[in-house]
């Protein structure tokens, strides 16, 4: 059921078949965006996008040819774009600084950063050579904020995230193209287990969520439902924030 929120908008969700992604991409369809779930997995992207009534395309959200790609299918198949949501991300797993090799340094930068690099430079261009407004949602995380013991470089890639999205906001407003940050505590996906740096498990994520005020982690739902606040026209005068989703973690 559609309830209208985003209706007529066109959205890209990047690591859309699973986790927070999912999430994003089942909010946005209910309230009525046609959804291009981007993922690296066609297969469970396929399956995701049947299940919503969206497009699917497979995509390394790190080659700028698969940004020319999602930006060409947005314009063939619904004729522009509105939303694009920075979600898919990677990380190492949890340990000592110094025992981080070049493989993790790069898998963090290039997946989380450089994608927004690559995605602001294919798709900027479109809404101003359209004169066409435009929101731009990166995912970024409480680490970039309030960073934890072992996960120095992820953290540093989150940081990036978040304040390339404040400059952004700044550089390009007067064009009426917004960029706000999400900035999730951790939850339940496919990487928590990197975070907890061991098996996720209740009795593992017990000392984690004591910290958090309200006493759980993040969900999809969550994540879905303060994107689609920030990818709203309820959300015109909102640019540059960092919106932490995480139960008063980061107070």
């Amino acid at each position: 059921m559609a309830y209208g929120r985003l209706e007529n908008k066109v959205a890209i969700v990047t690591g859309g078949a699973s986790g927070f992604g999912r999430g994003i991409a089942t909010k946005f369809a209910r309230e009525g965006a046609k959804v291009i779930i981007a993922d690296l997995s066609g297969e469970a992207a396929e399956t995701i996008a049947k299940e919503l009534g969206c497009q699917y395309s497979v995509a390394d959200v790190t080659k700028r040819e698969h940004w020319n790609d999602l930006l060409k299918l947005a314009v063939e198949q619904f004729g522009g774009l509105d939303i694009i949501v920075n979600n898919a991300g990677a990380t190492y797993k949890n340990k000592p600084t110094m025992e981080v090799t070049d493989n993790d340094f790069d898998l963090v930068m290039n997946v989380n950063v450089k994608s927004i690099y690559l995605s602001t430079s294919v798709l900027v261009p479109y809404f101003l050579d359209n004169k066409r407004p435009g929101v731009f949602i990166n995912i970024a995380s409480t680490a970039g904020i309030r960073p934890r013991p072992g996960l120095t470089w992820y953290n540093a890639s989150k940081a990036a995230v978040s304040n390339a999205t404040k400059t952004m906001a700044v550089e390009y407003g007067p064009q009426k193209i917004r960029f706000n940050a999400v900035c999730p505590v951790v939850g339940s996906t496919g990487m928590t287990h990197l975070f907890l740096g061991k098996p996720d498990t209740e009795e593992n994520r017990a000392g984690f969520v004591s910290t958090v005020p309200l006493g759980r982690g993040c969900t999809p739902v969550d994540v879905g439902n303060a994107c689609c606040y920030l990818a709203s026209d309820e959300a015109e005068f909102i640019t540059g924030v960092n919106l932490e989703v995480d139960g008063g973690r980061c107070v």
